[in-house]
């Protein structure tokens, strides 16, 4: 289930970039997760698939999820293109309203942020809430904003233990892998390139 202004504010979006895959996955999903053990992974806002595709080559089997219809076309055919698909099932949510059913050994969710009014901390403790035990989360966002991004003029973002802190999870569930920021060369849509700072929330549910 989606929301009408939501739908069609990324699916216009989408619709203005190229819809193919870079092939590559984000720089900290390739770390923290490239260790693990493939089982069923979540990834809340796929845009054209590259975190997903990845996790399918490694044998994940992957629920891939965004709100735009666009952005999940160009997905599903990235992963036939990388002959993946048959790992894969794509859904439409606006985490808000809907979320996949389930249960995970990986939940990944990479600068899911919007423009809009929008419940993300509400979004992000329910996205650890369906982690099965020894299952992971790892949540990627913005520490910094590249002088291209929307959100370059707004108050500075939260620290990773502030969204940790703000997620209100049981602390005797979880082990933190990581709760830290690292440092990350960004490309941004007319070819520039900046210095920018992503925090990392990676834990593992041990209750």
């Amino acid at each position: 289930m989606k929301s009408a202004a939501q739908d069609e504010f990324w699916n216009d979006l989408y619709s203005r970039a190229a819809p193919t895959s870079s092939g590559k996955p984000g720089m900290a999903l390739a770390q923290f997760a490239g260790p693990l053990s493939p089982g069923a992974a979540l990834e809340l806002g796929c845009a054209k698939g590259d975190d997903a595709v990845w996790l399918a080559g490694r044998g994940f089997q992957v629920t891939a999820v965004d709100i735009s219809s666009v952005a999940l076309e160009y997905a599903a055919e990235n992963a036939r293109r990388a002959g993946v698909a048959d790992r894969m099932r794509f859904e439409a949510h606006d985490l808000a309203v809907s979320f996949p059913e389930g249960s995970y050994d990986l939940v990944t969710a990479s600068f899911l942020h919007s423009p809009h009014d929008w419940p993300r901390t509400k979004v992000l403790a329910r996205a650890a809430s369906v982690v099965r035990p020894g299952g992971h989360l790892l949540i990627v966002e913005h520490g910094s904003y590249a002088p291209w991004s929307w959100s370059s003029n707004e108050t500075p973002p939260p620290t990773a233990e502030e969204t940790f802190r703000a997620m209100d999870l049981a602390a005797h569930d979880w082990q933190r892998n990581c709760v830290c920021q690292i440092e990350r060369a960004a490309n941004g849509p007319d070819g520039q390139t900046a210095l920018v700072k992503d925090n990392i929330i990676f834990l593992q549910r041990i209750g």
